[in-house]
């Protein structure tokens, strides 16, 4: 099993936070650090100081930290254009010697566009353009050296992009597509994903939304197409400690009023995350990204990296393909 930590900063932590914790994760022998892409908190918490942006943060990342993955889950198609973004994510590859993964989503959260002035148009549209960008972008990584990019779509259109920078990782980095959508989501992942995430749901759930991604791997032909199998990959928030006091403790901002929806959360005793971890392997996990709240918590951080022995703890990386 691969085993990353999956943070969110927006709930207040700074970049001296996020690099203190990164290097944390590598020296605790996880497979990588990612990190959400949101510009404000999820619920009435103003998530002091502010906001960090993710590839600004990652890129800094990249040069302080040597074997870990870096990336996101997810960035949200409506931040920034495609063109730029391949762009920021190829230099970001660059930056860590090949460690960056693109997690991408159609994006969501209503208020912080609002907030701060970025459009969102409705969720249908916003999907379209999702599905423009995973074509510009590993269409731009993928074009030989020497030669142009052009695409015309409904919302974007690139007319002889040199399509450059190239990424270490070839084709491209792997591109992560997540969600537990049961019809455009599946199909995207099948199209132009390298990783399928299903986060924050209970097994059950999850293992039929990875029913619904292999049948749509296979309405695509994708053994034939030239990817390589689809990871299939779970995120999991958590909330473990030696007691059950200090369990609770740290699940208690999992309670907070927040625009996401319920989560199936993993409370107790590292026993009980090994149990949950088997249990997603049981139904073809063989990734989780595991949600730590409090980026200050290194002791949580480490009792959780005490269970990787007993996962089969995998930290090869993954490459694009």
């Amino acid at each position: 099993m691969r085993v990353s930590v999956f943070t969110e900063p927006h709930r207040g932590a700074t970049y001296d936070d996020q690099l203190r914790f990164a290097r944390a994760v590598e020296a605790g022998g996880f497979e990588g650090f990612l990190r959400a892409d949101h510009y404000q908190f999820l619920g009435s918490d103003p998530g002091l100081p502010g906001p960090t942006d993710a590839w600004l943060t990652l890129a800094a990342l990249a040069r302080e930290t040597t074997r870990i993955r870096l990336g996101t889950l997810v960035t949200s198609a409506t931040f920034r254009l495609p063109g730029p973004l391949a762009v920021m994510v190829a230099q970001v590859d660059q930056m860590s010697g090949g460690r960056v993964e693109l997690g991408i989503g159609a994006g969501w959260y209503e208020r912080e566009h609002t907030s701060y002035g970025i459009p969102f148009p409705a969720v249908g549209e916003r999907f379209d353009r999702l599905a423009e960008q995973l074509e510009v972008i590993t269409g731009l990584w993928r074009t030989p050296v020497g030669e142009t990019y052009s695409f015309t779509g409904e919302h974007y259109r690139l007319v002889d992009a040199p399509a450059l920078p190239k990424p270490v990782q070839r084709p491209g980095p792997p591109v992560i597509v997540g969600g537990s959508g049961p019809r455009r989501t599946p199909e995207l992942a099948a199209r132009y994903a390298d990783e399928f995430n299903v986060p924050f749901k209970s097994v059950a759930e999850t293992a039929a939304a990875y029913e619904r991604v292999v049948e749509a791997c296979d309405r695509h032909g994708r053994p034939a197409s030239g990817r390589g199998p689809l990871v299939l990959s779970a995120a999991i928030a958590v909330a473990i400690g030696r007691t059950d006091a200090e369990a609770r403790l740290r699940a208690a901002p999992l309670h907070a009023k927040s625009a996401l929806p319920p989560e199936d959360a993993v409370v107790g005793s590292p026993a009980r995350l090994v149990d949950r971890i088997g249990e997603f392997a049981a139904v073809g996990a063989t990734r989780v990204h595991l949600r730590l709240t409090d980026l200050a918590d290194l002791d949580h951080l480490e009792l959780v990296a005490e269970v990787l022995p007993h996962l089969g703890h995998a930290d090869a990386p993954a490459t694009g393909g």
